[in-house]
């Protein structure tokens, strides 16, 4: 059988291809084949050389509260005039966050593993140089947990919290366009009187004027 025959029985015979506790399913015309953890490397292999497969992608997790953390894996099958791509995916326990390594399978995963490594805290096991790539030394934590907390913003509040001219320093309010059906400010309201105002057009749409 070949690959392309053993990639379009899929979803239909996971099983037969990835083994008993395997699933797989279309969603936005990409096939995700989910495996146990225990088979994480496996499954790889089997996307590789039986799916042909061996184009490597990309590798990243998603952190689920109360489920664990997905890592995903897409690889794809590049042929003449198409490409078949795929998904493997696997969860691990946030208490016990540690997968085997994939660059025996895909080179390319040694960068991506690193990055998931120190954005989530998943271990990758036998990963052959599992040091920080991105965040700068020293730094303390995981980013793309859902349980870090930005220091930054308890610190200091997010600069585009306010609008331009809403601060509490003072100065004019930014005018906007108002649509029709909706009074001017300047004529209803709090800060009647108190701004410039409205575009002659705004106000006739305003006004019901012609």
């Amino acid at each position: 059988m070949s690959t392309a025959d053993a990639y379009d029985r899929l979803p239909d015979a996971v099983t037969d291809v990835f083994g008993p506790e395997a699933t797989a399913a279309y969603a936005y015309d990409l096939l995700t084949v989910d495996v146990p953890a225990t088979g994480w490397t496996a499954a790889l292999e089997t996307a590789r050389s039986a799916l042909g497969c061996t184009y490597f992608d990309w590798l990243s997790a998603v952190d689920e509260p109360g489920t664990g953390f997905r890592v995903c894996a897409h690889v794809a099958a590049l042929g003449e005039g198409t490409v078949r791509r795929l998904l493997v995916r696997t969860t691990v326990p946030h208490e016990a966050a540690t997968l085997p390594s994939a660059v025996g399978v895909y080179a390319g995963a040694a960068w991506h593993e690193r990055e998931t490594h120190e954005m989530f805290g998943i271990g990758f096991e036998d990963h052959p140089h599992l040091v920080p790539l991105l965040l700068p030394e020293g730094f303390e934590g995981h980013p793309l947990r859902k349980d870090f907390v930005l220091a930054a913003r308890v610190a200091k509040a997010w600069p585009g919290a306010k609008e331009p001219g809403e601060s509490e320093h003072g100065g004019p309010k930014r005018r906007t366009m108002l649509p029709p059906g909706v009074p001017d400010p300047n004529e209803w309201g709090p800060l009647k009187g108190q701004l410039p105002p409205m575009e002659t057009g705004v106000l006739r749409a305003v006004r019901g004027q012609p």
